[in-house]
């Protein structure tokens, strides 16, 4: 694989990502200014995911602001592969979803991929997928999602509401269809043939539950729209349901050179259940945009938009648009170093760590509130 071609699927992210190629190949549509001066009037100001772009592409976005200023709710919609501890990668979307939530008061239903990160893994038991499930839910409810509007399920735990929605939706699509948009082979378990009729079903869940059409969007990572663009979008009419509405996001970068933040490379991966002394060391090692020796980063600057460093304080941890424009030229100038920029965000990753995880172990007394049973 050459520096120029990547790789974008549900199940791996490879390479230097292309966004705007991604745009064209998925057919989705760019958040222009024009939609996100919509939302605006509605949150009062910018989320910092959608004023930086992070959250980059959109399917019928502009659709379900239409129905809320008609005066229709929509509900909410994403979730979590459970295959290991939840890092900050996962949280990009979850962040967002939130922000959405508290501002247009849209209830969220949290789906857990126990099974389908069973029936992908050759190393994984059921029994740790589904541990992994209330593991990652405490995650969940640490970003701040509100009791009684924000409902998380196992799919191995609410199969008995999710399976009768499945196979209605499995009628409808065919093996060479989820062949031709997942790269499915002969090879393939027909566990995972069968699971994007699952993943189908919380776009309908809302209006199941409420006995009414209810619009659904979608915040998730851009790898994940295959399962909607290629069966829920495709079906929904043919069950009589509004078709799910998406956003999409970018990735945080692993702190590696190149590539998303992966579970799969602990060592460039911070993950939310990290002592903050080890989350210190991981940032400390990480590569950077920085030249070899401190003489040529004076001289030639530092390259911000290669240096997954800066991108942390870009996505995630700073909040001030003047501030993070100060760490670019700074960087650029060659008048900030990497050793200091590390220091820094080594100090804002593990104050955000140490509240989160006193926030994790809080919602271990009321998990079972936010937990949705057949």
């Amino acid at each position: 694989m050459s520096e120029k071609d990547f790789i974008v699927t549900p199940w791996e992210v490879r390479g230097e990502v292309d966004y705007d190629k991604l745009i064209r190949e998925f057919g989705t549509q760019p958040l222009d200014e024009t939609i996100l001066r919509r939302v605006e009037k509605h949150t009062g100001t910018l989320h910092l995911l959608f004023r930086r772009k992070v959250f980059f592409s959109h399917r019928d976005f502009d659709w379900i602001l239409d129905k809320y200023e008609a005066g229709e709710r929509f509900a909410l919609y994403t979730g979590r592969g459970p295959s290991g501890h939840t890092h900050l990668g996962h949280l990009v979307p979850w962040i967002l979803t939130q922000h959405l939530q508290e501002k247009f008061g849209a209830e969220l239903y949290f789906q857990m991929t126990d099974d389908e990160k069973f029936l992908h893994d050759p190393q994984l038991t059921l029994d740790k997928s589904v541990g992994f499930t209330y593991e990652n839910a405490l995650d969940v409810i640490a970003c701040g999602f509100e009791k009684g509007k924000t409902f998380i399920f196992s799919d191995i735990h609410y199969a008995k509401t999710l399976y009768k929605m499945a196979v209605q939706v499995a009628k409808h699509i065919t093996f060479s269809t989820v062949r031709a948009v997942f790269g499915f082979t002969e090879s393939t378990n027909i566990g995972m043939i069968f699971f994007p009729s699952i993943q189908a079903v919380p776009c309908f869940l809302p209006s199941i539950l409420k006995g009414k059409n209810i619009p659904v969007l979608i915040p998730a990572a851009i790898d994940q729209d295959s399962y909607w663009r290629g069966v829920a979008r495709e079906v929904a009419p043919k069950l009589g349901f509004y078709k799910p509405a998406q956003l999409h996001s970018k990735f945080l970068p692993g702190l590696g050179k190149g590539g998303k933040m992966s579970a799969s490379e602990p060592d460039t991966a911070i993950f939310t259940v990290d002592p903050p002394e080890e989350a210190a060391k991981k940032i400390m090692n990480a590569y950077t945009g920085g030249r070899a020796t401190v003489e040529e980063q004076r001289k030639l600057g530092g390259q911000p938009d290669i240096c997954p460093v800066y991108y942390y304080y870009h996505m995630l941890f700073e909040a001030e648009d003047t501030k993070l424009r100060e760490i670019y030229v700074s960087c650029k100038s060659g008048n900030l170093l990497c050793g200091e920029c590390k220091a820094n965000l080594t100090r804002k990753v593990t104050s955000f760590l140490v509240e989160h995880q006193k926030k994790r172990e809080k919602a271990r007394d009321h998990l079972q509130d936010y937990i949705l049973r057949d």
